[in-house]
């Protein structure tokens, strides 16, 4: 159950993100994304490597960098395989970024939240099921079919985007987030698969994204961002939304999978849609409000089904 906490506090971190780039200065989506994965990507390797530095005097027997199992990836088609998944990985963390912001930017926090995230497991599941061949459990069936049911109607309600309906170039480039988060998730989870520490994982994909994020910032310049409302939104982003969120996404990611991680972090959209609605006052009609219960729905049944499995024993 503490794998399910900590993911669901994730998701919540995850879901102030929109509001906090609406309360910030006007930016470039990319300036943004790539000023946020500068902050949080590094600071977030910076703890990977703090966590594996006091893990190996504890080592009984030879153990990862981040102090998990060891990694079986010996050879180099296991080494081809760790780096294609640490590329693959860090290229969906880039490309979430500014197709996240872009999205919201057009429809406002809670369709554009809801549309990234909606399609998040949906593409995930279907990607994890094709490549292990592995029919994913009934309650994971069962909670994605209401939470996306609950995204659906909730994102494409008349009436959810700041100019009073949706965006169609807003909806693609949140479908972008979503496919860009699924590949991240995946990539994790593999590099978890071959014995990697979650917080190993986590660290080198965002790690490797934060250092082509700096490459972005220099070329592109980081306008919009200098005055103090700039520092505190970017600092936000990079170490509540991005540093905390995915220490506690990489310990759920580690013991509950990938197709299950994706549909409990459906929680996003629900804190970005209370946010928008609470703080930004966007409004939502009431086939939305229903949306947003069968969303719930959904989480629920994913949580109980979750707790019924027993846990995998995994590296912290």
């Amino acid at each position: 159950m503490r794998a399910v906490l900590a993911v669901l506090l994730a998701a919540v971190c995850f879901g102030t993100t929109g509001t906090a780039q609406a309360l910030g200065p006007t930016t470039d989506p990319l300036v943004l994304g790539a000023a946020r994965i500068a902050v949080g990507g590094l600071a977030l390797a910076a703890v990977a490597a703090v966590v594996a530095r006091r893990a190996a005097p504890r080592a009984t027997a030879p153990r990862t960098a981040g102090g998990g199992r060891p990694p079986r990836t010996a050879g180099a088609g296991g080494r081809r395989r760790a780096t294609g998944a640490v590329a693959l990985g860090a290229l969906g963390v880039l490309a979430y970024q500014p197709a996240f912001f872009a999205g919201t930017t057009r429809n406002g926090v809670a369709v554009g939240t809801v549309v990234a995230l909606g399609s998040a497991p949906v593409v995930t599941g279907l990607l994890a099921w094709a490549a292990r061949r592995r029919r994913p459990p009934t309650s994971w069936l069962l909670a994605t079919a209401l939470a996306t049911t609950g995204v659906a109607v909730l994102g494409l309600a008349p009436g959810g985007g700041p100019t009073g309906g949706v965006d169609a170039p807003g909806v693609l480039a949140s479908l972008g987030a979503g496919t860009a988060y699924a590949l991240y998730t995946l990539a994790g989870a593999a590099l978890i698969d071959a014995g990697w520490s979650s917080t190993t994982s986590m660290g080198v994909l965002f790690g490797v994204a934060g250092a082509a994020a700096v490459v972005v910032l220099a070329v592109r310049g980081a306008a919009g961002l200098a005055s103090p409302a700039g520092v505190a939104t970017v600092l936000w982003l990079g170490l509540v939304t991005t540093t905390l969120a995915y220490v506690l996404f990489g310990y759920g990611l580690a013991r509950l999978g990938a197709p299950t991680v994706a549909t409990l972090t459906l929680a996003e959209p629900l804190t970005a849609t209370v946010l928008g609605l609470a703080v930004l006052g966007e409004r939502i009609p009431p086939v939305g409000a229903l949306g947003l219960v069968v969303l719930a729905a959904g989480l629920g049944v994913l949580a109980l089904g979750a707790r019924a499995r027993r846990p995998v024993e995994v590296p912290a």
